[in-house]
């Protein structure tokens, strides 16, 4: 409505604003969001110290650029539908300026780790509230402009909405970087000569107390009380007694500390938090025993809230500019009213899934897939043993001659071989504690065979996962119809899986074997350039879209997932740019698909018409 009413009685500065303020608002209302927002605990400060930084002190600078990259590209659109500008030219500027940005951010170590994040950025944005909203904007603005009859009306803004982020995030990350120390060991960031540095990335020095000991290894903990011993026992003591104190360093959460200290702390610092390490057992024992509570009326308080936010200040500036702007009123008010209480149910609901299931699900399967090619420790499948007698341990010997110490354990009617580490026995407490480790499952660890299986993996869960979103079906009608059937639905639908299944193979191989994200962007970028020019205005647009349909509601928080799991298990520093891979490759198949029925469908108008048949008839 709002589409069909703005040019008709408002001028150009009113509909950019306006299309800027949609862009921005959309923006916030994506449920993928969150999922980025939550991607922070996964990165390290001293190993990426820039993305740390916006992925968790500045997370709200972050939405703010990618909501601002989606406000200019809805403007551009709109212009693009006002005056009918061809869409070429927009992606030889961005394309172009992206692949030279990254291509420089390759040789910062901070800008380099960046990319990854900014490029997934484009595939967050074009998600199940920000697509209908503006192709319906464009739709009718198209109508009253007179190029609704185009065949592309609508299209290509998602294209849009997909770069402009990827440019405002890799320029906020410009405006921080000499505000942040370089990458450095673990040990050297906690140091008192780098500590200053450190602590800019960080709300205050409690914060960055409480994440160097649960994240950093003892030594370090030890470097932020100038190496005393006596001196980290005594705060610890101090955070045990003061619940101000320890809320600062380890939030508010209920026996934080405790929990801290009896699962991951030292000896030193069991003894200073509980008074013995026998109280730190007793209690490392209750809190395993017991299960693990969810709080409903805290998930559903916390996700109604975030999608009101999210939906209602949207709808209420919508309703605002008909109103007061167009001086027109809400048709059909009680269907809209109920539709957008639906949307704020819907949305909450859909966010308790997300946080409860797929982000969960993707996390796991990101974890446990390296075993295909490496041994990995299930550490949720972690045993404690109680009154362990090393008596029992024995001596194996390999065909090599070396030593294997090991000890029979039983469960039920079962008896159980498992190895012995003297490391994980702890004789104050005579307990011992095991971690199982699987894999690897084909073959030797880091065989080939076993990486070919998590990639065929990748390409089936791509391929599958993109033929389910609901999009893509309706994207797959449109270009039937603009093409008069020379396009068919199904091979469009196919052909995009089939782009995005590749695609995040390919961004699992970047994770596993660490490649630069810019070495797999610039080839396929530059050749899109190529094939676009080659390309009728009318694939442009629907190739281009394609990408955004691939990263929907679905796709999206367990693709981040799984990257972020799969980049932990086998250590590399960030586990992003497989969404980036999903979007590039679909847009190559379409768009190579497209110059093959192009070509087809001259050739059939070219052959002349077969004379003389029927005649007689």
């Amino acid at each position: 409505v709002i589409g069909l009413k703005l040019p008709q009685k408002n001028r150009l500065p009113v509909i950019l604003v306006f299309s800027f303020i949609l862009g921005v608002g959309a923006t916030f209302a994506e449920p993928a969001i969150g999922v980025l927002k939550a991607a922070g605990s996964s990165v390290k400060a001293w190993d990426a110290p820039l993305l740390f930084l916006l992925l968790n002190r500045h997370a709200d600078f972050l939405v703010y650029a990618v909501g601002i990259g989606v406000g200019i590209a809805v403007v551009a659109g709109m212009l693009r539908f006002l005056y009918s500008l061809s869409l070429k030219p927009f992606i030889y500027a961005l394309v172009v300026l992206l692949v030279v940005f990254s291509a420089w951010a390759y040789f910062d170590p901070n800008m380099m780790y960046l990319t990854g994040l900014a490029w997934d950025c484009g595939g967050v944005t074009t998600g199940p509230v920000t697509v209908p909203l503006v192709l319906a904007l464009g739709i009718g603005i198209c109508r009253v402009v007179g190029s609704a009859g185009s065949g592309s009306a609508g299209f290509g803004v998602v294209t849009l909405a997909s770069l402009f982020p990827i440019v405002t995030v890799m320029s906020l990350g410009t405006l921080f970087m000499g505000a942040v120390p370089q990458p450095m060991s673990e040990a050297d960031f906690f140091s008192a000569k780098n500590r200053p540095a450190a602590l800019s990335l960080f709300n205050h020095p409690e914060e960055m107390t409480g994440y160097a000991l649960r994240n950093a290894a003892p030594e370090s903990q030890l470097a932020l009380f100038d190496g005393e011993r006596g001196k980290m026992a005594d705060y610890l003591r101090k955070l045990a007694a003061e619940e101000a104190e320890r809320k600062k360093v380890f939030g508010p959460g209920e026996d934080a500390l405790e929990k801290w200290a009896s699962l991951q702390g030292t000896r030193e610092q069991q003894s200073a938090v509980f008074g013995s390490v026998e109280e730190a057992a007793k209690f490392a024992d209750s809190a395993s025993s017991a299960p693990e509570r969810l709080d409903p009326f805290g998930l559903f308080s916390r996700n109604a809230l975030a999608a009101a936010q999210a939906i209602i200040p949207l709808s209420l500036f919508f309703i605002f500019v008909l109103i007061v702007v167009l001086r027109d009123r809400l048709p059909r008010a009680d269907e809209i009213l109920l539709g957008l209480l639906l949307a704020v149910i819907g949305m909450g609901l859909f966010n308790i899934g997300i946080e409860l299931g797929l982000a969960k699900l993707g996390n796991q399967v990101g974890e446990k897939i390296p075993s295909s090619f490496k041994a990995i420790e299930l550490v949720d499948q972690k045993k404690t043993i109680h009154d362990f007698q090393p008596g029992v341990v024995q001596t194996a010997v390999t065909e090599r001659g070396e030593k294997r110490a090991f000890f029979f354990l039983k469960e039920k009617d079962e008896y159980r071989q498992l190895p012995y580490h003297e490391r994980d026995f702890n004789p104050d407490t005579r307990q011992y504690t095991y971690v199982p480790t699987r894999g690897p499952l084909f073959g030797a660890t880091g065989g080939l065979g076993g990486i070919l299986v998590v990639l065929l993996f990748a390409f089936v869960l791509g391929y599958a996962a993109t033929l389910a979103e609901p999009a893509l079906n309706a994207l797959g009608a449109t270009v039937e119809e603009l093409t008069v059937g020379a396009f068919r639905k199904s091979l469009l639908m196919q052909t995009v899986a089939l782009g995005v299944g590749v695609g995040i193979a390919i961004g699992v191989a970047k994770i596993i074997w660490d490649i630069p994200l810019v070495w797999l962007l610039g080839p396929p970028y530059l050749l899109l350039l190529f094939i676009t020019y080659l390309s009728t205005e009318e694939f442009v647009n629907i190739g281009w879209d394609s990408a955004g349909v691939t990263t929907g509601p679905i796709t999206v928080p367990l693709v981040l997932a799984m990257g972020l799991g799969i980049s932990g298990q086998v250590g590399v520093v960030e586990g992003f740019g497989i969404l980036a891979m999903a979007s590039v490759c679909p847009i190559l198949s379409v768009l190579a698909v497209g110059l093959f029925v192009n070509r087809r469908r001259a050739a059939a108008l070219r052959e002349p018409e077969p004379s003389g048949k029927g005649v007689a008839a």
